[in-house]
């Protein structure tokens, strides 16, 4: 399955009344009761939920009813690989001090939890060690959080249509089992009887939905299972079951499996600068340099949800999720506001139109048509002779491979400017074996 070259238009739907550092994207039916909210990241070293919750967001197609996913509760969090870089976020929903740096995002989740049309949460973790209700070792024993389904109590105290959670919780685990990876990944039911006795989960999410009669679980993977797949295999598994109980149906576009996770993961997506170029960060060299970009207001958007940008000295960090995959050197340019919307390109003897973005497949040599006042920059192309190096045929072996933007020294920047603005940037790959007329068009999600 072409997992590298789907891409999936999301809608970010962000109510009014919550938080506009929250990433809340609504799947499905809008305006539906019977919908599922799924959290993930609201500790930023726990990887495997929020991978998790992406890959829910990406490659699921829900059919009925509604799944709502807020995919990187705490995104500066995870980027930063710490649990909390304000403190633990999940011991802030009994109280939360009004100057807190976290205060925004929590209400902002509270609004989200308590909404008329969410019937369950789902809040995912990955957990040290293994829970057991013996004590058997250092990592089986019942202090344990990995692999458990977690429960405050047994029952809601009022009606609810999925108000049983400690039946609902023993379904779950049981059909998790049924799925093993090793035996020992085997799941179980934990019930913290937060109400009795355990002071630090009343102040956690999920404590607060169960007591505004929200039925609320933790699905907690463990942090010391071998690999990033395995853990969002897990969480996976147990979502699928709690969407069978509230009888959402879904299709996906992957087998459910370590191979076909690991690569959905590594699938890092595009990013979009400005609206003038878009690059695909999968293969992405670890640095690009000389980028043009404005000095100030840059626009950056991703088709992976867990995209973030840091500022890091004269450039930028860009993460997906905890992972560094590309670091900016900027060039700084005015932007012009008006540009042509196309260009034409000869492409191995054939002329062609194209977009200001286009990717541009190449078998053995090409040349930008000269256009007006336009000028165009091929990046790893030194021509002594040209300031504008429009008309002038190029060949694969005529650019130094260290300007490629790709791992495998393929793809190469076309950059357009008119007078000495900025204007767009194209990409030319060499003998990748794809025809133009076969590349997916990519749509950016915010």
């Amino acid at each position: 399955m072409g997992i590298k070259n789907l891409y999936i238009l999301l809608v970010f739907l962000l109510h009014p009344l919550y938080s506009s550092d929250i990433q809340l994207i609504k799947k499905g039916e809008n305006g539906q009761n019977g919908t599922l909210l799924v959290i993930g990241g609201i500790h930023g070293d726990e990887d495997g939920a929020y991978f998790a919750a992406s890959i829910l967001a990406t490659n699921y197609d829900i059919k009925s009813k509604s799944v709502w996913i807020v995919p990187n509760l705490n995104k500066d969090s995870i980027t930063k690989g710490s649990r909390g870089i304000n403190g633990d976020m999940n011991r802030k929903f009994a109280f939360i001090e009004p100057n807190d740096k976290d205060e925004e995002i929590v209400s902002g989740i509270k609004d989200i939890i308590l909404d008329k049309q969410v019937s369950l949460v789902l809040n995912l973790h990955d957990g040290h060690g293994f829970y057991r209700k013996t004590n058997d070792d250092i990592l089986y024993n019942p202090r344990a959080w990995g692999q458990s389904c977690v429960i405050d109590q047994c029952k809601l105290p009022e009606d609810h249509e999925f108000g049983d959670m400690g039946d609902i919780a023993e379904f779950v685990t049981n059909q998790v089992n049924q799925k093993l990876l090793q035996k020992h990944h085997s799941f179980n039911v934990k019930n913290t009887k937060t109400k009795i006795n355990d002071k630090d989960m009343q102040q956690s999410l999920t404590f607060f939905a169960a007591t505004h009669n929200k039925p609320a679980f933790a699905i907690e993977s463990s942090k010391n299972l071998s690999k990033l797949s395995q853990k969002v295999y897990y969480h996976l598994l147990a979502v699928e079951e709690f969407m069978g109980i509230m009888n959402i149906s879904y299709t996906k576009n992957f087998e459910l499996n370590e191979d076909e996770i690991t690569k959905i993961i590594k699938n890092y997506g595009n990013l979009s600068i400005n609206d003038n170029f878009v690059i695909d960060l999968t293969n992405i060299k670890k640095t690009l340099s000389y980028v043009p970009i404005k000095l100030n207001g840059n626009e950056f958007k991703f088709t992976h949800p867990l995209g973030s940008v840091l500022k890091n000295g004269v450039g930028y960090d860009i993460y997906i999720g905890n992972i560094r995959v590309l670091y900016i050197r900027p060039q700084y340019f005015k932007l012009k506001e008006i540009c042509d919307n196309h260009f034409e390109a000869e492409v191995d003897g054939e002329i062609k139109k194209f977009d200001i973005n286009s990717d541009i497949y190449v078998n053995e040599s090409f040349k930008i048509i000269k256009r007006g006042d336009y000028r165009v920059n091929l990046i790893g192309f030194v021509s002594p002779d040209s300031v504008d190096e429009s008309d002038i045929l190029v060949r694969y072996e005529d650019f130094e491979k260290r300007f490629s933007i790709d791992r495998d020294d393929r793809i190469y920047r076309v950059e357009f400017y008119k007078n000495d603005d900025f204007c767009s940037m194209a990409k030319v790959h060499f003998n990748l074996g794809i025809k133009e007329d076969e590349k997916k068009g990519t749509k950016l999600l915010y």
